[in-house]
């Protein structure tokens, strides 16, 4: 599967299988979370085997978890400009990476137990959201999509095949309740995407930059 297959067919899932993630799958996306960390200045950390971070009220009555006891925590310093973005970012890159290699997840910006988890937290660091991962009991189903010329100031039939396939791979990114707080344009040649005024829009600005990048091959500003 390639990233753009990826970014097809990957979507949230919130009832898991009873099952171990593989050793082997373990080690590679450790390896992935220890390059992340390398690049972004994160502390990424992924835990195994740890439902108490989803055992909380809303998880139950509003989210519906079951079995949701592998994630990947999104950790880093405060002071770190963009950590919100940077966590989007780097945090896609691992979703896309696990759906390769046949895993579902998740992204769980308040549903989950912080001071349950086993999280490794310095003083100075923030916890900013966890993405559960593991098989799921189902595929998920793809999110309705607000219209593209409300997501995008750019006519595509003038735009590059890239551009155009950035923006669809940006209109399949998950978003907080899947608000697609985001505007995707050009400028000076270059593409830009805005993060319009939202909870968690700056998370889900590096999450929607991620899905473009990779599916473009082009650097978003």
């Amino acid at each position: 599967m390639d990233i753009r297959q990826a970014i097809i067919e990957r979507h949230s899932v919130r009832q898991y299988k009873d099952l171990p993630i593989e050793e082997g799958k373990c080690i590679k996306l450790n390896s992935l979370v220890e390059e992340c960390n390398r690049e972004s200045g994160l502390n990424i950390q992924l835990v195994l085997n740890d439902p108490k971070c989803f055992d909380v009220f809303m998880a139950h009555y509003g989210m519906k978890f079951r079995n949701a006891m592998n994630y990947v925590a999104l950790v880093g310093r405060k002071d770190i400009p963009d950590l919100e973005e940077k966590a989007g970012y780097y945090g896609e890159k691992i979703v896309l990476f696990a759906q390769q290699m046949g895993l579902n997840s998740c992204w769980v910006a308040g549903t989950f137990g912080r001071k349950k988890s086993r999280v490794q937290i310095a003083g100075d660091e923030k916890f900013i959201c966890v993405i559960a991962i593991g098989y799921g009991e189902n595929s998920g189903k793809q999110h309705r999509s607000k219209p593209v010329e409300k997501l995008c100031g750019e006519d595509l039939s003038k735009m590059p095949e890239w551009f155009r396939e950035g923006v669809d791979a940006a209109l399949l990114a998950p978003t907080a309740i899947n608000q697609q707080k985001f505007f995707i344009t050009m400028e000076n040649d270059e593409p830009l995407i805005i993060a319009r005024n939202a909870a968690m829009a700056k998370i889900d600005l590096g999450i929607v930059k991620y899905n473009f990048e990779a599916a473009s091959g082009h650097k978003v500003k």
